[in-house]
């Protein structure tokens, strides 16, 4: 290991800039546009649904709904935004901790988005054994049969 030439970055001896670990994990995980436009949507009501829960602000209800009346290619945006904010009532309610979400502007997947969204994707490739296995990992036991339900109900919206 060296030092690059101002002294304040490890580099390697291939001479690439070592990333410190917050700067690692954050580069290996997806962001916004790694998604396609139902993937992309859906986390934005996600980070609305969830930002409502934690400020107690309609406003953000109502984002919400906006954003999915003007997204393309949503036929039921009140449905869907239904089905997100049960999705989120339930994970609220089963899990030990406070799920993390970004700001609606953010590019970057927090580590519970990035879940989500892998749920999400397994559950709209329909195959339910894995998706009862990635729900259990990201769940426990207690809540995987209301969980599993509420986002296949999301996958097909």
């Amino acid at each position: 290991m060296m030092q690059d030439s101002c002294g304040s970055v490890p580099v390697t001896e291939a001479g690439q800039a070592r990333l410190c670990p917050r700067q690692a994990a954050l580069a290996t995980r997806p962001d916004v546009e790694s998604y396609d436009d139902f993937g992309r949507v859906t986390l934005s009501l996600f980070r609305f649904i969830t930002a409502a829960y934690e400020t107690g602000a309609s406003d953000c209800w109502e984002a919400a709904y906006r954003f999915a009346d003007e997204a393309p290619g949503i036929t039921d945006s009140p449905l869907l935004v239904a089905r997100v904010a049960a999705l989120v009532r339930i994970l609220r309610s089963g899990r030990p901790c406070q799920l993390c979400f970004m700001p609606p502007s953010c590019r970057r997947l927090s580590k519970d988005e990035a879940e989500l969204m892998r749920l999400l994707a397994v559950a709209r490739g329909k195959q339910p054994g894995e998706l009862q296995t990635v729900v259990c990992q990201f769940v426990g036991n207690e809540n995987e049969t209301v969980t599993t339900r509420a986002v296949n109900a999301l996958a097909v919206c």
